[in-house]
């Protein structure tokens, strides 16, 4: 994990910063879909069932993951700056969590998530769509033996 670097559940009053970094991420990488299909509000319900945890430098929020824990699932995880080994850490502090198999799911056309998923010991298990979208996803899993 990076020098200076916390992981920690997100406070109530964090939500919205969350948030607004969870928009940026996704207009600078989901390059494929319009930047006004990306609303902050989703990440703001998905919010009231899941588990927020985020990475905290020097005052700020440098990284978020949303993860359903009775799942064991890494439903989003974005950071603000690749390549810190921020990405790393979130989804080690919550395979570590949860001591065992997570999973979560990555847009088809995102390869360069994938390539950090694959690094990061996830293996493809399935691919497919959500009934009524025309989004390609691929179901990723890693096994509890994947240390970091």
């Amino acid at each position: 994990m990076p020098d200076g670097l916390e992981i920690r559940r997100a406070r109530p009053d964090e939500l919205e910063a969350c948030a607004d970094l969870y928009v940026r991420v996704l207009r600078e990488t989901f390059t494929w879909l319009p930047p006004e299909s990306h609303d902050r509000r989703e990440f703001l319900r998905s919010a009231n069932e899941e588990e927020i945890w985020v990475a905290f430098e020097e005052g700020r929020i440098v990284g978020v993951a949303g993860f359903y824990t009775p799942m064991r699932f890494i439903h989003s995880l974005y950071v603000s700056e690749r390549g810190r080994g921020v990405g790393k850490a979130l989804v080690d502090h919550l395979a570590a969590r949860v001591g065992g198999q997570i999973s979560l799911k990555v847009q088809a056309r995102n390869l360069r998530a994938q390539a950090f998923y694959l690094r990061e010991g996830f293996v493809a298990m399935e691919r497919g769509r959500d009934p009524g979208s025309d989004v390609a996803w691929v179901r990723m899993v890693r096994k509890p033996s994947v240390r970091s």
